[in-house]
């Protein structure tokens, strides 16, 4: 029986794993396991920061962890308040976001804004837009923009509550493909602990569900 803390070091982006129901089902199936996540962008060595797993986009885990997709693929978005987009116009093109007020992100006051990245005739690019404001915090993100403080830039499905209810409008969609999403990742070992190998299990299990209901 699966049993001690395990301990997971997830991207604050990553909605699949942090909107609830994969967490409550495993810890629902899991009883003996103590599930601490620590919700962090910084990119470290979670073995020697003591971390049992993590959750980040591909792009940026080592080679040498086993990586176990969560979530399917995913894709970012720019997106506005109707309001904002009735009295500033809508960008038609990602160049013309410099001419807009931008929410953007900095993982760090000492590193310089996320770049907003699109897609054109095969040939990815970006936009160093200026944002008027910046921050770490997604949730202040989404809620300065809802505010009708300006187009803010992110993972789509940290936005589609507010989408699906017409409170914030996609932008620039057609530069924006699909990429491959996050995944659960952990150190390459023979013998893993009987709690992680039920996490990874129950993430194994929750995609292959999604997949049968996407058919």
């Amino acid at each position: 029986t699966p049993r001690g803390l395990l301990k997971v070091a997830v991207t604050s982006i990553a909605e699949p794993f942090l909107s609830g129901p994969l967490v409550a089902s495993f810890a629902q199936a899991c009883p003996g396991v103590t599930l601490e996540v620590t919700v962090t962008d910084e990119e470290f060595d979670i073995v020697a920061a003591g971390f049992d797993a993590g959750v980040r986009l591909g792009e940026v885990i080592e080679q040498d962890m086993v990586a176990v997709p969560l979530g399917g693929p995913q894709r970012e978005l720019a997106v506005a308040t109707p309001g904002y987009l009735a009295a500033h116009g809508a960008p038609a093109h990602p160049r013309e976001l410099v001419l807009h007020r931008c929410i953007g992100w900095r993982r760090r006051p000492d590193m310089a804004p996320h770049r907003w990245e699109f897609v054109e005739d095969g040939r990815p690019f970006d936009v160093q837009v200026q944002p008027q404001v910046t921050t770490n915090d997604l949730s202040l993100m989404i809620h300065a923009a809802l505010a009708g403080g300006g187009i803010t830039f992110g993972i789509e499905a940290c936005f589609r509550p507010w989408l699906e209810r017409g409170e914030l409008v996609p932008l620039l969609e057609a530069f924006l493909p699909p990429f491959p999403g996050f995944f659960l990742y952990f150190p390459d070992r023979r013998n893993q602990p009987p709690k992680l190998r039920a996490l990874v299990a129950h993430v194994r299990g929750v995609e292959g569900q999604a997949m049968g209901a996407g058919r």
